[in-house]
């Protein structure tokens, strides 16, 4: 356009002499001195003064106007250039830098090493409490409330010290040339003590802490990306403890970091080629030893033949999906393995609470019985009281359609979620299984009183009443006192084969002594 518009102002220019030179050409515009020749007159000096002097005149307005006009462009050009750099390096909600500056400063910080004594530290914070204020209030209050904090933590930290913004709710210092590890611990004080005033926005006061991992450089990392990561793995132990607080950085914790990553790359390869199996843990009769029934628990034995306990790799296959894998072929097992028992021998399996927020859970499992033959009665399935306490609406959902079938539902870890009893009740367990921290310790009398007043108050319930963890296969007189009649061994995992030997006819027809496992 700006071109278009030059060319214009040289054609009205060129147009305006084309007509005072035609006019010159045929006017005589000024008298002419006597004895001239009308040949002669036809132009003479003073039209061509007009002219000269309409194109200078012409000329510099053009000048002029284009040299504004270059000025104008000059200064957008700048202000495009100023603002792309704020794009680049700084964050548009919050005004700190972005990841983009802060890597590069991390950078140079970790090729200037500081003086002898010295550090530079890595402080990365992760707020409390944030995802309910975007879920509840929307993300316009939530960013609000990110403004907020990013002014806080730029006066929490030292003049010089950079904050920046990585994304979401995750923040970001660089603190150079710090005196001891208690340097970065008071900036990580200050950070935290920021938070401790509550945060007005949206007319709503909110509530917000921080968790805060600290690496050091070059005690944790000789470069950026190592001191980034190590704070990383902190502030997932700082946000472990559910509070405000600030961590460093620990080998120990990166030994346990890179260890988890290794047993889920081995975890997914057992999923796929199918490597892990049930086994199972009897429920025996206390006064003739009898068995009940079994739990069935997932076993891993790794490449080297290495026993893997389910409590180091369950938690794992609920962090990354696999466990809904894991428990509907654990269950399709077992349930093949629970057809050549008597018909009168239950199997009882747990529920994660990873699977009770999988609404297509109830469908899986009757799919799974239907499928093998297996009688919806016979199945058990035991929901830990935590689990019950945290959600009960959605475990009544879940659970609902498979008591409707005839599935048995068991109360597992009674005693430690503190419950409502009126829940209990409402939801119509047919068991409850006293928590084996009680009944291993029932020599204590603490504990035997516990599980009296447990194990009393299930009877009163009208519900059937299990204690899981006895030491013992018969006899256990302390419980038998206490009006308990089942028990779950707390040790004893059997095969498929071996638990199906125990009620061999040769053998004593169900009775502990012939358990081999």
């Amino acid at each position: 356009m700006r071109h278009r518009v030059s060319i214009q102002d040289l054609g009205v220019i060129a147009a305006v002499l084309l007509v005072l030179g035609y006019v010159a050409l045929e006017v005589d515009i000024f008298a002419n001195e006597s004895g001239v020749s009308p040949q002669e007159a036809t132009i003479d000096l003073n039209e061509m003064l007009l002219l000269g002097t309409v194109l200078a005149v012409g000329l510099l307005i053009f000048a002029i106007r284009r040299y504004y006009d270059q000025k104008r462009e000059i200064g957008r050009r700048i202000a495009a250039e100023r603002q792309a750099r704020e794009l680049a390096y700084q964050d548009p909600l919050t005004g700190l830098a972005n990841r983009r500056q802060f890597d590069e400063a991390l950078k140079m910080a970790a090729a200037s090493p500081p003086a002898a004594g010295s550090s530079h530290a890595v402080l990365l914070l992760d707020l409390n409490g944030f995802k309910k204020i975007n879920d509840n209030y929307g993300h316009n209050i939530g960013d609000e409330v990110l403004t907020i904090v990013a002014h806080r933590l730029l006066r929490a930290v030292r003049d010089g010290d950079l904050v920046a913004r990585l994304g979401g709710d995750e923040f970001v210092v660089l603190a150079q040339h710090l005196i001891g590890p208690e340097a970065a611990a008071n900036i990580a004080i200050r950070a935290i003590q920021s938070f401790d005033e509550t945060i007005m926005t949206g007319g709503v006061l909110h509530q917000v802490g921080t968790a805060i991992g600290i690496a050091l450089l070059p005690a944790d990392g000789h470069t950026g990306d190592e001191a980034l990561r190590k704070a990383d793995l902190a502030l997932y132990r700082a946000k472990a403890e559910r509070r405000s607080s600030f961590r460093f950085f620990e080998e120990e914790m990166d030994r346990y970091v890179r260890e988890r990553d290794r047993m889920e790359r081995d975890l997914r390869v057992a999923v796929e080629k199918d490597l892990i199996r049930p086994r199972f843990r009897p429920s025996v009769d206390l006064i003739s030893g009898r068995v009940l029934g079994f739990e069935a628990v997932p076993s891993w034995r790794a490449a080297d033949g290495t026993e893997i306990p389910p409590e180091r790799f369950v938690p794992i296959a609920e962090e990354t999906g696999l466990i809904h894998t894991v428990a509907r072929r654990m269950l399709e097992l077992s349930c093949a393995a629970a057809r050549q028992w008597p018909k009168d021998i239950t199997l009882s399996i747990d529920l994660l609470s990873s699977q009770l927020r999988d609404r297509e859970l109830a469908a899986g499992i009757l799919q799974v019985l239907d499928a093998s033959g297996f009688a919806p009665s016979r199945l058990e399935m035991d929901v830990a009281e935590s689990l019950i306490v945290q959600d009960f609406d959605a475990a009544k959902t879940v659970l609902g359609p498979l008591r409707a079938a005839g599935v048995r539902i068991a109360l597992d870890n009674f005693g430690t979620g503190y419950s409502n009893l009126y829940h209990i009740q409402e939801f119509g367990f047919d068991k409850v299984k006293i928590d084996r921290r009680f009944v291993e310790k029932m020599e204590e009398e603490d504990a035997a009183k516990v599980v009296r007043a447990l194990a009393g108050l299930g009877h009163g319930l009208g519900l059937a009443v299990n204690a899981d963890g006895i030491p013992q296969s018969t006899g256990n007189s302390m419980l038998l006192a206490s009006g308990i009649r089942e028990g779950q061994m707390s040790s004893g995992l059997a095969s498929a084969e071996e638990a199906a030997r125990c009620f061999d006819p040769s053998s004593a027809k169900g009775d502990m002594r012939s358990f081999t496992g």
